[in-house]
């Protein structure tokens, strides 16, 4: 990676390393019948990732927070389908707030028009279905943010790299590299998500539902490596 990747990612990925790296993030998010969407994030580093990036940050000669909420939003404004990003500091490694997205089938979608969020909506009910796995997952970070994307690179997750990998394989070669703090860390994080749907759920794959609310729970190693594709659906 380039030496500039070092001094301008901190600030830029933040947001997706608490995503990625808490022990427990969570996203409480609103979907609308016209596909607009609202997303309330609360997420904090973990002990040894917030150090590692303070390292970091000492290594650039810069100083700051772990996690910049200001400058994490305006790196993610940028980002396809997003209206607005709105983020507070609650703490030094810890972030909260608020994300816009006006069209959820537009949310991060390629140049080709190609998305991982499949939303439907007729007279008679809906579906929306996610779908994460090693051919777009790369694609998905990249569009969030070219930093983010650099970053991730150098921590070889999986689901930027590509790389077909086991679970055990990746946190083996994390703890060679950085050290088994980390991945311990990543063993031990959850990503818990719980949205509201236009209607009352009638089915859902890959988590629980009541009502017009559907909670997914995932952890966090499931997303980085993708050995599996991650695929989430709700209908209501």
């Amino acid at each position: 990676m380039k030496n500039f990747a070092y001094k301008t990612t901190i600030l830029l990925f933040g947001l997706c390393l608490a995503i990625l790296t808490s022990c427990v993030t969570r996203l409480n998010a609103s979907l609308e019948a016209d596909g607009s969407a609202v997303f309330n994030v609360n997420a904090s580093l973990q002990r040894n990732m917030a150090a590692l990036i303070q390292r970091l940050f000492s290594a650039a000669g810069q100083e700051g927070q772990a996690l910049n909420g200001p400058a994490i939003a305006r790196s993610m404004s940028n980002a396809p389908g997003v209206t607005s990003v709105s983020l507070r500091n609650t703490a030094s490694a810890a972030v909260e707030g608020q994300i816009q997205v006006s069209q959820i089938n537009e949310f991060l979608t390629s140049a080709g028009g190609n998305s991982f969020i499949n939303y439907e909506q007729g007279q008679s009910g809906g579906r929306c279905e996610i779908t994460i796995n090693l051919d777009n997952g790369p694609e998905i970070i990249e569009l969030l943010s070219l930093e983010i994307y650099d970053y991730l690179n150098a921590l070889m997750a999986p689901v930027v790299t590509g790389e077909e990998l086991r679970k055990n394989e990746y946190l083996e070669l994390v703890a060679s590299f950085y050290n088994r703090a980390i991945s311990n860390e990543i063993t031990s994080s959850r990503i818990i998500a719980t949205i509201d749907f236009p209607a009352p759920v009638t089915g859902i794959k890959g988590g629980t539902f009541s009502g017009r609310r559907a909670t997914f729970d995932i952890p966090l190693l499931d997303l980085l490596v993708l050995e599996e594709p991650v695929v989430l659906e709700v209908r209501w």
